[in-house]
């Protein structure tokens, strides 16, 4: 990836972090994020942060489908389906309420935010999967697993499931969503830093310092 292609997706995170902490400051607290978009003034920065993170997904396919078209095949599918899954979330809006979906758009809002939840940490986890040992591939791993589990909790304490009760999830089920969604984020900054260009010319470069024989391009990408 180049450092414009890089550049791209760290931007649409940054703006979506921007856009929910500014929600989260200056509106009046609401239980889960989308609802934001049903206070006066909230519309704007949930549809900004949404389709942020929407374009941040789809120009590191982008930079993916450049970089290693073969290898990172099922990523790519998976963040567009995560970009899918934002703009058809920004576009249909939530149901007042904690549960009780009654309306088509209120479904249509609920499932693509759950293809957004799922396809993400699938996303970094097939990413980062059998990569060389690196840092920058284990913090990938890690944020996929951290968004894995933060989503899964925050799915048991939801009020519309049955071990919400069991285990008081309506104390701190908002929060939970809050933390999946900046995990998330913070995975999708992350693939796209891993990625950044140059890292290859590097281990070329002090290959023929040390007098080791440089691995070919390909193979260099494929440790990257």
């Amino acid at each position: 990836m180049t450092w414009r292609t890089v550049l791209a997706p760290v931007a649409g995170a940054v703006t979506a972090v921007a856009a929910l902490g500014y929600a989260q400051a200056a509106l009046p607290a609401q239980p889960l994020i989308s609802d934001y978009a049903l206070v006066p003034g909230g519309m704007l920065p949930v549809l900004v942060g949404t389709l942020a993170l929407a374009a941040a997904c789809l120009s590191l396919a982008y930079g993916l489908a450049a970089r290693e078209p073969g290898r990172t095949a099922a990523t790519r599918v998976l963040l567009l389906a995560g970009t899918a899954g934002l703009m058809l979330s920004a576009i249909f809006p939530t149901d007042p309420g904690m549960s009780d979906i009654s309306t088509l758009t209120g479904e249509i809002h609920r499932w693509s935010a759950a293809v957004v939840f799922t396809a993400l940490p699938v996303a970094g986890w097939s990413l980062a999967r059998g990569r060389a040992a690196a840092v920058r591939w284990s913090a990938v791993k890690a944020l996929s697993v951290t968004s894995g589990l933060t989503l899964g909790a925050y799915l048991a304490a939801h009020p519309a499931a049955f071990t919400s009760s069991l285990i008081g999830g309506g104390a701190y089920y908002g929060l939970l969503e809050r933390g999946v969604v900046l995990a998330e984020i913070v995975l999708v900054l992350a693939m796209a830093l891993a990625c950044a260009p140059g890292r290859a010319a590097v281990r070329a470069e002090g290959a023929r310092a040390t007098g080791a024989p440089a691995q070919p391009e390909s193979r260099q990408r494929l440790a990257a």
